[in-house]
């Protein structure tokens, strides 16, 4: 038991460990479609993605009454003609509320099927590689001293560790 137990705790400090060192500058987003009217008749999701930058390891969330919509993937010739007969991938799970990985850099296309489709009810996305952090400022002096936001960051995510690892070891 003193085995496995020190190897846990020595397994929860090394993960620990590496949340504290990821970057905290890009972070994935989950994207309600449609925003506050989800996906239903009427909305022009073409308007509605227009300004919006989705990046790889985004998340797509659809909300729908599931007694008359479904999301379907399908290949860019059946988005524009709206065939819903052989799809990519059938996203609907039943509950109305289905959650779409963005985890491949390439065009997307979401219609819903039952005839909706035609009245716009379709989607294309475009996914990106995440921007690059930011780099850092060069240090202007030998003396310089670490800014505030990052010490804070490095602050928190130590704490996180710490309470952690308490919790872990004083069970």
């Amino acid at each position: 038991m003193e085995v496995s137990s020190g190897f846990g705790l020595l397994l929860l400090g090394c993960c620990c460990a590496l949340l504290i060192m990821l970057p905290s500058g890009v972070s994935a987003k989950r994207w309600t479609v449609g925003g506050n009217k989800g996906w239903t008749s009427n909305v022009n999701y073409t308007i509605w993605a227009q300004d919006i930058k989705f990046y790889k390891g985004d998340w797509l969330f659809f909300v729908y009454d599931r007694n008359q919509n479904n999301v379907l993937q399908v290949n860019k010739t059946d988005y524009e003609s709206c065939n819903s007969e052989n799809p990519i991938h059938s996203w609907t799970t039943g509950a109305g509320r289905d959650v779409v990985p963005l985890n491949v850099t390439k065009h997307y296309y979401f219609i819903s099927g039952k005839g909706f489709c035609y009245g716009g009810m379709k989607l294309a996305v475009h996914v990106l590689n995440p921007p690059p952090p930011p780099r850092a400022s060069p240090v202007k002096g030998a003396n310089a001293a670490p800014s505030a936001h990052s010490g804070g960051q490095l602050f928190v995510r130590s704490a996180m560790a710490f309470v952690a690892v308490w919790t872990f070891a004083f069970q």
